[in-house]
């Protein structure tokens, strides 16, 4: 048990926040449940988080009442808004979103309603025509890298670098944007296989390419979701800054394994808790719909499926979960028959996720909550959800992140103003 001066002293901190523990929780990326024990004093604080909460204790309300923005990004490749969601919280405006999915884009806008119109292809789209921004996110899909032709395009003269290297890829329009605006900052996603992908070439032209091309300090980690949702997601994440303010990838602070959530954090609870959400729970009690339970067809193939790969050594099959147990990966292949990630039911054949329970296992919407609109069809929403990124993952590195983003937007700052200061004292003839 913690200390009763302890439990005071953490209950005052945060009462001068001004946020509620739920505020807090998504600020901090720590389970709200954690925080709640910890205001209990059932266990002690852990001394990280007692230095953000003193911290915006003494802000007042924290970084995300600042008003205007601190700073300016641009969502590129922005899915449903993972991304966006965490740099919001930071401090940061949106000023220009790209998106080429169709179906994505309008969950986007249902969720986020735009000053600036959503952009299609970005590909297609000049750099000159993107407004200037302090930082540039991307969950860019990864394309294989070609370096073949390497030696005769610089024995006919053409551009190198990554103009050669990243050429027909998605990332090398990351890359020319960044080329052209020069931004403060960038953070970068993609799945895990990034590193090794193509022998680890993939990952070198990567690094090449935003080091010593674009000139920008970078530093990466793979971090798992499992300490923030009950779904086993692997997923890199790269941040580059154009000075080196000494980030650093190892000073993110996890969720220790004793606070990682289960299942029953996201499912549906099917005790007339929730009210009634259609198509996704019917009836008094908000029980989940039976169109998402396994026809028995599909569940005799699925286990005969897996009994064939078993007999031959491979770990091929379904993924059965209950209520305290973490998932799989949820991909966008869920759609087809959900095989990675199906929900036991007593007496009855395995479910699949409801679009809704997706939503909660990627951290759009908090656990029992359904606020994250979902506007599409139950086969989109899949697809969807299982290329999104965990929000409260993106959120606590976005945190990270912050105070060095505007490290280099301070020291920019006061570049600018001695330069400014000089050019007048040499205009002046005191030079």
């Amino acid at each position: 048990m913690a200390k009763r001066k302890d439990r005071n002293e953490f209950s005052k901190l945060i009462e001068k926040t001004g946020l509620s523990k739920e505020e807090i929780a998504e600020r901090s990326g720590y389970n709200v449940r954690t925080i709640y024990r910890w205001e209990a004093g059932e266990t002690s604080p852990r001394k990280p988080f007692l230095e953000w909460l003193r911290k915006q204790a003494e802000q007042n309300g924290g970084i995300q009442r600042l008003s205007p923005p601190g700073f300016t990004f641009i969502d590129l490749f922005a899915g449903i808004g993972g991304l966006r969601t965490g740099f919001e919280r930071i401090g940061g405006k949106c000023i220009f979103t790209s998106e080429w999915d169709l179906a994505c884009r309008k969950t986007y806008q249902a969720n986020f309603p735009c000053d600036h119109p959503v952009e299609g292809d970005i590909t297609v789209i000049p750099e000159e025509n993107i407004p200037a921004h302090d930082v540039l996110v991307a969950g860019f899909p990864c394309q294989p890298f070609s370096i073949a032709g390497v030696s005769k395009k610089n024995a006919l003269g053409r551009p190198h670098g990554f103009l050669c290297e990243a050429q027909g890829t998605l990332f090398f329009d990351v890359a020319r944007i960044i080329a052209h605006h020069n931004p403060s900052a960038f953070l970068l996603e993609n799945v895990k296989n990034l590193l090794n992908h193509d022998k680890g070439n993939t990952f070198r032209v990567i690094r090449k390419t935003l080091e010593k091309d674009l000139g920008y300090h970078i530093d990466w980690r793979v971090i798992n979701a499992k300490g923030f949702v009950p779904q086993n997601r692997e997923r890199i994440f790269i941040a580059g800054f154009r000075r080196d303010t000494g980030f650093d990838f190892g000073k993110l602070v996890l969720p220790q394994e004793a606070e990682w959530p289960k299942m029953s954090a996201i499912l549906h609870s099917e005790d007339g808790s929730e009210t009634e959400e259609a198509p996704y729970t019917v009836g008094t009690k908000a029980r989940v719909n039976p169109k998402y339970t396994l026809s028995d067809k599909l569940w005799t193939y699925l286990q005969d499926y897996a009994r064939k790969h078993k007999a031959k050594g491979n770990g091929f099959g379904y993924g059965l979960v209950g209520r305290n147990d973490v998932a799989r990966t949820l991909s966008a292949r869920y759609y087809k028959d959900g095989s990675e990630i199906l929900i036991k039911q007593r007496g009855r054949r395995p479910r699949r996720l409801t679009p809704r329970e997706c939503a909660r296992l990627m951290g759009f919407d908090k656990p029992g909550m359904s606020s994250f609109q979902i506007p599409v069809s139950d086969t989109q929403a899949y697809k969807q959800f299982g290329n999104a990124v965990v929000v409260p993952v993106l959120e606590t590195v976005a945190n990270l992140i912050q105070p060095h983003i505007y490290n280099v937007m301070h020291q920019d700052s006061r570049q600018q103003n001695l330069f400014n200061g000089k050019e007048v004292e040499l205009l002046s003839g005191h030079g």
